[in-house]
């Protein structure tokens, strides 16, 4: 897919800057992102807008945008709220091109504010005006240069852009990452995302040269579908790593099916960003971890990962980390093992991890690392320095420096544990763009987040390619969900969920509604006995609870006192229940019980599950789910990665089961749902599959719309 977006070339590189709203006084916002343009280096036109001022930091200052003689590209709105609307009205027509507006007092304060930010973007519509924020802190590019802010700028620029939602958070980050060596090439401030949010930034920096990995703390996500599809996009050229806060599963509480129940806000978020092939972390330090790693290091080809250390207990931790991370400890090859035998002392350890042992100085660490780096079975490398006697830390990273640029293809991170001893060290290797941490749980994340970038951007061209279903009723499931409205519900009956799942092609054990005895006996000589009676109410999820379905009924005697106990059982267990009948369904061959079943995600549209099925589903959850609309190969992948696959594939002689069919269904199922998005949860439990070539039949179904 080509990104279509808004190149924002305006935003970041703007020819000429309006501060409306620049002050005099070094206390005020508009004093500080004034001096942060002109001392930031910026080149263009810079125009302080005030009413009240001459002259700002030795510039001329005009009353008004529109007294302004020449063309603004970029307008810093740093006004009372109050003053907002006309400021904007102004900025269009003067023909401004983005609007920043730093201002707070809209959305987030409630009440006014909540009208007064739809009105800046009906404005800000009006004259084809892009605007960031309100309530932000302004944006950054330190390629520009650029300080649209009233933070300072780091004075390091690289190739890690930063998109945050949180102001305060940004501000801190600014401050601490020179520290650490963090070089920025772009900082986005969302604020209350009133026009251009993350999904914007994210389509421009997967296009912008000066940003190699994108991160994103998010506690929203504004329109969850086009995250997920420029987000593959993105993902196919350069890491995207989410930080996200107000993760939730509170949507899970109210839900009517086994698979809303099991499916709340991190099963879909995890699901999307999946589909899009972006990683997650879930705090602070594994966001910039990572962001160091990949602004200067190789994708590795595996997660085969080698370790060399001064201290035994430094690479048995490391090693210990790796594996609980799901990286591999890299065997070795002979002739490395050989080599190492014959360069390190005799007392070394040398199996991976390496452990050149205490006294090692920076040529015995450069035999141990070199050595691994030509290893063809080792993809990425730890290095772990501890300050000793004879240590040399300066000497070891001028080492680790050299070989990292001569065996350029394969990760090198260093981890240099101590404090003063390896400040010097430290620095030295940060001046030089290796990624250097003092801990090894922090090394071994950053190299997770490069092994599982490869693996992501592999999976994300894997699941690119759909399949298109045509066999399919659209129009009647429409009339089914309609004529449930007119009366309404918002749960279908079971004869109605039943007739709506076959339109789109899945088979069902024939069922019927009966209003009386004499009806359910009709049907039942019409299916053939035997048959299974239930109640037909959509007050009641769970039927079994309430003595609502009675099985195996071979008789029209008994088909007629199953009729009249159901309905006893539900006036005494149930007695508010709405009941429009008694359901008739044929009895099917049992098969191995599976669920099928979707819900809708309020922020990423619908989840499929898939997984054990029966009474038990919700006890053992063994299930898996899916973003819609599913792919061929991720439908496969679902059923391969439960403990039910076992069960289908024949377990203990038991002949293998018609798989192919379940995954027929759930491509059905992800097309029912994308064609119908008013469908909110569905289950379709048990779905009996039988042997290889026989199919499967939907003998349960249960679907909640809207």
């Amino acid at each position: 897919m080509q990104i279509k977006e808004d190149n924002m070339k305006y935003l970041f590189k703007p020819r000429s800057v309006a501060v409306i709203g620049a002050s005099r006084e070094p206390g005020k916002v508009g004093h500080a992102i004034l001096k942060n343009i002109v001392e930031g280096g910026y080149k263009g036109k810079v125009y302080p807008i005030n009413p009240n001022a001459d002259k700002i930091l030795g510039l001329s200052v005009y009353k008004t945008v529109s007294d302004v003689p020449e063309d603004i590209d970029l307008a810093i709105v740093v006004v009372p709220a109050q003053a907002v609307l006309d400021v904007m009205e102004e900025c269009g027509k003067k023909g401004v091109k983005y609007a920043v507006v730093i201002s707070a007092g809209f959305k987030e304060v409630g009440g006014e504010g909540i009208e007064r930010e739809k009105k800046l973007i009906e404005i800000a519509k009006k004259y084809g005006i892009r605007v960031v924020g309100p309530n932000c802190l302004g944006i950054m590019d330190l390629h520009t240069p650029l300080n649209a802010t009233f933070a300072l700028m780091p004075r390091t620029r690289g190739g890690i852009a930063f998109v945050s939602q949180s102001g305060a958070l940004l501000s801190a980050i600014l401050d601490w990452a020179p520290k650490v060596g963090i070089g920025f090439s772009k900082i986005v401030s969302l604020g209350n995302k009133a026009d251009l949010n993350e999904v914007d930034f994210l389509a421009h920096l997967g296009e912008d040269p000066e940003t190699k990995v994108i991160l994103l703390y998010l506690e929203s996500i504004v329109d969850g579908r086009r995250f997920v599809e420029i987000g593959s996009t993105v993902t196919r050229k350069k890491p995207v790593i989410l930080l996200k806060g107000g993760v939730t599963e509170a949507g899970a509480k109210a839900a009517l099916s086994h698979t809303g129940a099991m499916a709340g806000g991190v099963t879909a978020l995890k699901a999307a960003l999946r589909k899009a092939g972006i990683i997650q972390v879930t705090t602070l330090s594994e966001l910039f971890d990572m962001a160091i790693a990949f602004n200067s290091q190789p994708i590795p080809m595996g997660n085969r990962i080698g370790v060399v250390t001064n201290a035994g207990g430094g690479g048995v931790i490391a090693s210990d980390l790796l594996v609980s991370k799901g990286l591999r400890l890299a065997e070795l090859s002979k002739h490395t093992i050989d080599y190492l035998r014959s360069a390190l002392p005799p007392v070394a350890s040398i199996y991976n991890p390496v452990d050149v042992i205490g006294d090692a100085k920076a040529d015995r660490y450069r035999t141990a690392i070199e050595a691994l780096l030509r290893d063809q079975n080792v993809d990425g490398l730890l290095v772990i320095l501890t300050p000793q006697a004879v240590t040399e830390p300066e000497e070891t990273a001028k080492v680790i420096i050299q070989l990292s640029r001569e065996y350029s293809s394969k990760p090198l991170l260093a981890i240099f544990i101590g404090g003063e001893k390896v400040e010097k060290a430290t620095k030295m290797l940060i001046e030089n763009n290796i990624p250097v941490y003092e801990m090894p749980e922090r090394a071994v994340v950053a190299m997770l987040g490069l092994a599982s970038y490869r693996e992501f951007r592999e999976y994300v061209t894997k699941v690119a390619e759909h399949m298109e279903i045509f066999d399919v009723d659209k129009e009647r499931v429409l009339e089914i969900i309609e004529e449930a409205r007119k009366q309404g519900r918002k749960v279908l009956l079971e004869h109605e969920a039943k007739e709506v799942v076959k339109s789109y092609g899945i088979s069902v054990a024939p069922t019927k509604l009966a209003i009386n005895e004499d009806e359910a006996i009709e049907i039942a000589r019409r299916f053939g006995y035997p048959v299974v009676l239930k109640i037909a109410s959509p007050d009641i999820t769970h039927k079994s609870d309430v003595g609502g379905v009675i099985m195996n009924l071979k008789s029209d005697e008994e088909v007629a006192e199953a009729f009249r106990t159901i309905i006893s059982n539900v006036r005494r267990y149930a007695p508010t229940a709405s009941v429009y009948g008694i359901v008739v369904q044929k009895m099917v061959p049992k098969g191995r019980e599976v669920i099928v079943g979707a819900t809708k995600d309020t922020t990423f549209g619908h989840i499929i599950m898939f997984g054990l099925g029966g009474i038990y589903t919700e006890l053992f959850k063994d299930v898996s789910f899916r973003l819609t609309p599913l792919t061929l190969y991720e439908a496969r992948e679902m059923v391969a990665e439960t403990k039910a696959y076992m069960l289908l594939r024949g377990f203990r002689g038991e002949p293998p089961a018609d798989i192919n069919s379940i995954i027929n269904v759930l491509l059905r199922v992800s097309k029912l749902v994308t064609d119908i998005p008013q469908i909110a949860e569905m289950d379709i439990n048990p779905l009996f599959v039988y042997e290889e070539g026989v199919g499967a039949a939907a003998v349960d179904v249960k679907i909640v719309v809207e």
